[in-house]
C-alpha cells in the first residue's frame, strides 16, 4: 500500500514539467504536452499538461502519436498514475501498452545514502571516490575524458536488459569502446559538458581501466532532483556498480541542496535494492509505448 502525499506529488509534477524544458521543445496538445529534441541524446516523451490533464481521450493520444511519428521520435508517454488516472485507459484504447514502475523518494532520514553501496567502501560517495567491485565511483566534471564512455554505457545497458555478467554475447569493453568511437563528433559530449557547467546535470561513474563501466545522472531543478539513466555495462554486472553509482548521485544531490531526491525503479526487484539506500515507494510511474 502506497501512502500518497499530495504535496510531494505536486512537487514531482512541477519537476516533471520543468526538467525537459532546458533541452527540449514543448508542444501543447490540450491536456497533453509533447517534449522532444533532435539529435542522438535521450529522446523525451509526452505527458499530462501541468495543472491537471482534465479529460484525456484516445483521440488526444492519437494526435500526439501522429506528431511523434512525424518527428521521428518514440511514441512514448510518461506520467504518474496517482495524478492522471484517466490517461491509462486513453493510452490503452489508442493501442499502447502501459508499464508500471515504482517511484521512490529518498527518505530525509537516510543521512548517508552511500553507506549501503557495497561491502566496506573506502569512502562515502559525495565526499571522495569510493572503491566498489574493483572500480572507482566518482563524480565527473565537464572536461573529464571519461565523459564519452559515461554517456555511452547506459545505451548498451538498456539495449541488453537483465542478462548476467559474462553471459555469451553480453556487451563488454570492446562494444563500449566501439560505441564511444561511433558517437565521437555527434555533439552529445559537448552538449552534456555544457549542461554540467550550468549545473543542469550531474554525472557519476564507476571507473575501471580508463572507462566508465557504469554511469548515471541526476538533474537538479531547484530543490528537487531525479536520478536517471543509471546503467551498467552488461559484462560488468553483479558487482554492485549500479547501486554504488546511485548512492553517489543521491549523496551529490543532497550535498548540492536537493531536498527531494527521487527515481523510478525498473521493477519491484530493483526497487528492493534502492530501498537499501533509503529510497521509499511514493507513487507509480506509468510508461505507455507501442508493443515492440
Amino acid at each position: 500500500m502506497i501512502s500518497v502525499n499530495p504535496t510531494l506529488l505536486e512537487r514531482l509534477e512541477r519537476y516533471y514539467d520543468a526538467v525537459p524544458r532546458s533541452s527540449a521543445r514543448a508542444e501543447d496538445f490540450g491536456p497533453l504536452t509533447l517534449f522532444h529534441r533532435e539529435g542522438p541524446d535521450w529522446p523525451f516523451y509526452a505527458r499530462p499538461a501541468l495543472g491537471g490533464p482534465g479529460q484525456v481521450t484516445a483521440a488526444d493520444v492519437d494526435r500526439v502519436r501522429a506528431r511523434q511519428r512525424e518527428l521521428g521520435v518514440p511514441e512514448s508517454f510518461e506520467w504518474m498514475a496517482e495524478t492522471a488516472p484517466a490517461l491509462r485507459a486513453a493510452a490503452e484504447e489508442s493501442g499502447l501498452t502501459v508499464h508500471e514502475h515504482p517511484v521512490m523518494v529518498l527518505d530525509p532520514r537516510a543521512s548517508e545514502p552511500g553507506r549501503a553501496t557495497a561491502p566496506e567502501p573506502d569512502s562515502a560517495p559525495g565526499s571522495a571516490p569510493a572503491h566498489v567491485g574493483g572500480a572507482v565511483v566518482r563524480m565527473l566534471g565537464p572536461d573529464d575524458p571519461l565523459l564519452g564512455s559515461a554517456l555511452a554505457v547506459p545505451h548498451l545497458a538498456f539495449a541488453a536488459p537483465g542478462g548476467p555478467a559474462g553471459a555469451d554475447g553480453a556487451p563488454g569493453v570492446a562494444e563500449l569502446d566501439r560505441l564511444v568511437r561511433e558517437r565521437a563528433g555527434d555533439g552529445s559530449v559537448e552538449r552534456t559538458a555544457e549542461r554540467v557547467r550550468r549545473g543542469l546535470t550531474r554525472i557519476a561513474a564507476a571507473v575501471e581501466d580508463g572507462r566508465a563501466l557504469c554511469a548515471g545522472q541526476h538533474q537538479p531543478v531547484g530543490t528537487v532532483s531525479e536520478i536517471v539513466g543509471v546503467g551498467t555495462l552488461p559484462a560488468a554486472r553483479r558487482r554492485g556498480l549500479g547501486l554504488a553509482v546511485t548512492a553517489a548521485l543521491a549523496a551529490d544531490a543532497r550535498a548540492g541542496g536537493a531536498e527531494t531526491v527521487f527515481l523510478a525503479a525498473g521493477d519491484e526487484d530493483v526497487a528492493r535494492l534502492y530501498a537499501r539506500l533509503g529510497f521509499r515507494r511514493t507513487a507509480t510511474a506509468l510508461i505507455a509505448e507501442p508493443d515492440s
